[in-house]
């Protein structure tokens, strides 16, 4: 597969769909950008151990998969905005606790657009991570969690491209 070549539903062993879709009643409100889109359809595939997601897309769909178990998380689906560029215009996640354990709607939307903006596009996403890990603390009740354990804990470490 050439690096410009999109990763396909194929291109994974072992996928396994979202159990039981629950829509996330909170959207990102970014806008992609026309080559933003373009790079999120050729997907990304976990490289080694440290790495958490596999995406790819079909259609308008974008769908994330976390690398080890095969296991779907979110599904997001995008549409053309006028004047360019594409949002996501639907999005749900996995509810059956067996396979995730979602912290709310506001968590889902972070995620969602953190694992586009950070592990796809490869961008710092600073923001969206400093979002993760206050929501995090938020969650557990404690204060003192390292920002890095957090984020590795369910984002991962994104290989060179």
């Amino acid at each position: 597969m050439t690096a410009d070549a999109s990763l396909t539903r194929e291109s994974f062993r072992r996928l396994q769909p979202i159990n039981t879709p629950r829509p996330v009643l909170e959207l990102p409100d970014r806008v992609w950008t026309d080559e933003d889109w373009r790079r999120i359809q050729r997907g990304y595939r976990a490289r080694d151990m440290d790495e958490k997601w596999n995406v790819f897309v079909e259609g308008d769909v974008l769908f994330m998969h976390r690398s080890w178990t095969g296991y779907g998380v979110y599904e997001a689906s995008f549409a053309s905005v006028t004047g360019g560029g594409r949002r996501i215009a639907s999005a749900v996640v996995e509810a059956d606790e067996e396979r995730y354990r979602s912290m709310g709607d506001e968590y889902d939307r972070l995620m969602t657009e953190l694992i586009i903006s950070a592990i796809v596009l490869g961008e710092p996403a600073v923001d969206l991570r400093a979002g993760l890990v206050e929501l995090t603390a938020r969650a557990s009740g404690r204060s003192d969690l390292p920002s890095g354990v957090v984020e590795h804990s369910v984002l991962g470490l994104r290989s060179g491209s």
